[in-house]
């Protein structure tokens, strides 16, 4: 994709007019044998008269035969099939290899390319069932099982394909909410796969499948969608954030429970996280005249826990209460 003026446009890396060139000068490879069979015959022709070690009508059984040959070889690639007409009526395919025609009463109708084909098609400004304008392109897959068909039941098999693909998917459209198109491509594609094989198998034409591309959305409604979208990010977020806050607001509370009774303990955690601060910013803090006197009492008290009968280390309560 290549963007031009804020704008993206596709890139066209696929030149038909040169493949169709190239496929061109590659099925002339099919007339090899009748060119060197046509010059063998003039070549025999013309050595025949400078001699003249046969009889005349000999001279003209032989060419006659060797440009009937030539004229009755044909040749099919691998991948093609050649609906053949005699005296105007099909009477079989042929191909692929090597097979003979009866000159002017048999006439081969085109050499049809039976391998799989991509046609890409689209749907421009069509309604979906809640009344909103999109832009639809997409591609097919199809490929012809009975080159009879194909060449007798439709006159332009190439351009009948696309247009009843683009008529089908301008139906599923009318038929089908923007919000089903967005999220069910696959689902889309395969109805409208159905719909198309439906309509092709009568043509010896089979349908493989069908893939939404692009979907091209109105700008006003784009910029309402992108709106809308970032509104519920942002409740998202806000929702995630009180969840958080109800979470923590929890476990404040049940914290303060364990310091509520212990004047001692929530000192003690007071000056840790005082420490804990001056650690991590490695700056001064001034605090008021009355804390040192609160330390040496805390100090005092816990070191009196601490020698008395069944005492404790009062820091080690102290984290244990903070762990919990």
């Amino acid at each position: 994709m290549a963007k031009t003026a804020d704008t993206y446009h596709e890139r066209q890396e696929f030149n038909p007019m040169l493949w169709t060139i190239r496929k061109q000068l590659f099925a002339l490879r099919r007339y090899a044998l009748n060119s060197i069979l046509l010059v063998c015959s003039i070549a025999a022709f013309i050595m025949f008269r400078r001699t003249g070690l046969f009889p005349v009508w000999i001279q003209s059984a032989a060419t006659i035969l060797l440009l009937y040959i030539t004229f009755s070889i044909r040749i099919a690639f691998e991948w093609e099939r050649v609906p053949v007409l005699r005296l105007g009526k099909h009477i079989t395919t042929k191909g692929p290899g090597l097979f003979f025609l009866i000159p002017v009463l048999d006439i081969p109708y085109d050499y049809v390319d039976c391998r799989i084909m991509v046609t890409d098609f689209s749907a421009e400004k069509v309604l979906t069932k809640d009344a909103v304008p999109v832009f639809v392109d997409a591609i097919i897959f199809w490929m012809i099982w009975d080159a009879g068909k194909a060449k007798l039941e439709v006159e332009n098999y190439r351009n009948a394909v696309p247009l009843s693909a683009k008529t089908a998917l301008r139906d599923i459209i009318g038929k089908t909410t923007l919000a089903r198109l967005l999220t069910d491509r696959d689902e889309i594609g395969q109805e409208l796969q159905k719909i198309l094989d439906a309509r092709t198998n009568p043509w010896g034409i089979t349908s493989l499948s069908v893939e939404i591309k692009d979907i091209v959305l109105p700008r006003e409604l784009e910029d309402s969608m992108s709106r809308e979208a970032q509104a519920e990010r942002e409740r998202n977020a806000r929702v995630i954030l009180g969840s958080a806050e109800i979470d923590l607001a929890e476990k404040y509370s049940r914290a303060s429970e364990k310091y509520k009774n212990n004047s001692e303990a929530l000192t003690l955690r007071s000056l840790n996280l005082l420490l804990d601060a001056v650690k991590n910013r490695g700056s001064m803090i001034l605090v008021p005249s009355e804390v040192p006197h609160l330390m040496n009492k805390a100090v005092a008290a816990a070191l009196a826990k601490k020698n008395g009968p069944g005492g404790s280390d009062p820091l080690e309560n102290l984290d244990t209460e903070t762990e919990s």
